[in-house]
C-alpha cells in the first residue's frame, strides 16, 4: 500500500515474514530438472503458476486499497455531523490504539493456527464478512443516527441530539471495523511472505506498491466525489468488491504445509512479554531505527486534515481554505498517487545501486522540504496539485527504500519480532499525534499549518535517520555491516554484530 497515510488508514503493509520466523529461502530448482521451478516452503511454481498467484495477490491488493481508503472518509462523516477537530483527532487515534493492543494477538493467532486451508486463509474467510457488514453500517450513519435518536427519546433520552447519536454510531462502527479488519491487514501481509518466493519478492514489492497506488488513485479520482450524497451506496460497493476479491484469493491462492508451531515461552505470558521487551528495546541501534518510524508515521497524521484545507469543509472562524469541491479535491489527490507509481520502480534501481539507507535519507530530506513548500506556495488547485504531487513523489522515494531497509538492518533470526517492535513504535506516534494535531489546529485556526506540522516531524525523522546512518557506518557500513547482537548494548569498542549479514 502506498500513498498518503491518513490517521484512520491501515497500518502501512510490510512485506515481511510472519512473526514466527523469516520466510524460508526459495532457490530455483536446477535447470536439469526441466522448466524453471520456484519454491517457497513446500510450494512449487512453474513460471505460469507463479504469474497466476502474483496476479491474484496484486488484484487483492488493488481492492484492498479501495477498502483501506474508506476510513479516510471518516473525518468527513464526523465533520458533516458537527464534530470538532479535537474529537476527529481522538477518533482518528482509535485505529492506532486498536493496532497497538490487538495486532500482536492477531499475528500470533494466525502464526500458530493449522487448518485444512492453511494458517492464513481461514482468517480471511472468517473475518471478511464482518468487515463488509461494518462498512455497510458505517455508511448508514445518517439514517442510523436518526433512528438511534428516536429510540433513545422513547426511553426518556431527550438530552441526546441527532448529531450526537450519529457521531456515537460512527465511533462504534469504526471500532468494530478496526477489530475485524486487523485480521485482514495482518493475515494478508503474512500470506504474501508465505506464497511469494523470496527471489522474486523485490519485483513483486515494486508491483505491489504501484498497484496499491492505482487503487488509491481510483478511489480518490472517481469514487471520493460521490461519498457526500451517496454515502451508503459507496460503502456498500466497496464492501461487495472486497468480499468478492478475497473470496477469489481464498479459492485461487493455495498455502503449503507448515511445520508445527513453535513452543510457547516458558513462564507464561509475562515471561514472554519480558523477553520480548528486553530483546527489542535494549540496543541503541534498534531504538534509533524505531525512532525513525515513530516520527515518520506521526508526520503523516496531519494529512488527515488536508481535506479541510482543500475543500469547503473548514470550520467557521478559521483562516480561508482553498474552497475546492470534494470532486475537485479527489481529482487532485488521485493525481498525486499516479505520480508516485513510476517513482517506486525507479527507487528500486537506486536502492540496489546506492543502498537503501542512503536512498531513504534522500527521500526523507526531499519530503520534509516539500512539506514546507506546500505551506509557502499552495494557493489554489493548480499549485496544490503541483506541490502535493512533488511531496508524494518524495514520500514514494522513502517508502520504496524503506521496504528494503528492514531486511538489511534487522537480525534475520529475530526478523518478525523486530518488525513488530517497529510497528509498535509507529503506533505510539499514531496514537498521540491525532488528538495533539486536532488540539493545535483548534487553537491556530488555520489548516495551512498542517504542512508545518508534517514538515517538522519529517525533519525529526530525518535527523534520526542521519544518526542511524552514522551507527551503520560505525558497525561496518555497506561492506562489513551485520545486525548487532540485540541482547547487548553497543560499547565504545563495539565491533560489528554477530547476526546474519544484513548489509
Amino acid at each position: 500500500m502506498t500513498g498518503t497515510v491518513e490517521p484512520l488508514v491501515k497500518t502501512p503493509v510490510v512485506l515481511m515474514a510472519s512473526p514466527a520466523a523469516p520466510p524460508p529461502a526459495s532457490d530455483p530448482l536446477p535447470a536439469a530438472a526441466g522448466p524453471r521451478v520456484y519454491r517457497v516452503g513446500t510450494l512449487t511454481y512453474t513460471r505460469g503458476a507463479l504469474f497466476q498467484v502474483m496476479f491474484w495477490m496484486l488484484w487483492g491488493d488493488f481492492i484492498f486499497e479501495l477498502l483501506e481508503s474508506m476510513p479516510t472518509v471518516t473525518p468527513l462523516l464526523l465533520r458533516w455531523h458537527g464534530a470538532s477537530d479535537t474529537l476527529i483527532g481522538l477518533v482518528s487515534s482509535l485505529s492506532s490504539v486498536v493496532a497497538f493492543l490487538w495486532f500482536p494477538i492477531v499475528a500470533t493467532q494466525s502464526d500458530r493456527y493449522r487448518g485444512r486451508l492453511g494458517r492464513r486463509r481461514p482468517f480471511l474467510l472468517w473475518f471478511a464478512p464482518p468487515v463488509m457488514l461494518s462498512l455497510m453500517l458505517l455508511g448508514a450513519a445518517k439514517p442510523a443516527g436518526v433512528w438511534l435518536h428516536r429510540f433513545l427519546s422513547a426511553f426518556g433520552g431527550d438530552f441526546f441530539t441527532v448529531a450526537g447519536c450519529s457521531i456515537a454510531w460512527i465511533m462504534v462502527c469504526v471500532v468494530v471495523f478496526l477489530l475485524f479488519n486487523a485480521y485482514i491487514v495482518q493475515v494478508f501481509a503474512c500470506l504474501v511472505a508465505d506464497v511469494i518466493p523470496v527471489e522474486v519478492m523485490g519485483k513483486f514489492a515494486g508491483f505491489y506498491r504501484a498497484v496499491g497506488a492505482l487503487g488509491s488513485l481510483t478511489f480518490n479520482r472517481w469514487i471520493l466525489g460521490w461519498v457526500e450524497f451517496h454515502t451508503f451506496h459507496v460503502y456498500l460497493l466497496i464492501g461487495l468488491l472486497f468480499a468478492g476479491a478475497f473470496s477469489v484469493i481464498i479459492w485461487k491462492v493455495k498455502e503449503g504445509e507448515y511445520p508445527p508451531p513453535p513452543p510457547k515461552t516458558p513462564g507464561g505470558p509475562l515471561a514472554a512479554i519480558r523477553e520480548y521487551l528486553q530483546t527489542c528495546f535494549r540496543h541503541p541501534f534498534y531504538l534509533n531505527y524505531f525512532t525513525v518510524t515513530f516520527f515518520f508515521w506521526a508526520s503523516l497524521v496531519p494529512l488527515g486534515f488536508v481535506v479541510f484545507f482543500g475543500t469547503q469543509a473548514g470550520q467557521p472562524g478559521y483562516a480561508p481554505t482553498l474552497g475546492l469541491s470534494l470532486q475537485d479535491f479527489g481529482e487532485v489527490k488521485g493525481w498525486t498517487y499516479l505520480v508516485s507509481i513510476p517513482v517506486f520502480f525507479v527507487a528500486g534501481f537506486f536502492v540496489d545501486r546506492f543502498h537503501a539507507l542512503r536512498v531513504a535519507m534522500v527521500g526523507m530530506l526531499l519530503t520534509a522540504g516539500s512539506y514546507f513548500c506546500c505551506f509557502w506556495f499552495v494557493a489554489d488547485k493548480p499549485t496544490l496539485l503541483f506541490w502535493w504531487s512533488l511531496n508524494q513523489a518524495a514520500i514514494a522515494v522513502y517508502l520504496g527504500a524503506g521496504m528494503a531497509l528492514s531486511p538489511r538492518l534487522l537480525p534475520r533470526e529475530r526478523y518478525g519480532q523486530f518488525v513488530s517492535a517497529n510497528l509498535i513504535f509507529g503506533m505510539v506516534g499514531l496514537i498521540f499525534s491525532p488528538p495533539l494535531i486536532g488540539w493545535l489546529l483548534q487553537h491556530i485556526a488555520d489548516y495551512r499549518y498542517i504542512f508545518i506540522f508534517c514538515g517538522t516531524l519529517t525533519a525529526l525523522s530525518f535527523l534520526a535517520l542521519l544518526a542511524l546512518y552514522a551507527q551503520w557506518k560505525k558497525l561496518g557500513g555497506e561492506l562489513h555491516f551485520t545486525p548487532p547482537d540485540p541482547t547487548r548494548k553497543i560499547s565504545p569498542a563495539a565491533t560489528p554484530g554477530t547476526s546474519a549479514p544484513g548489509g
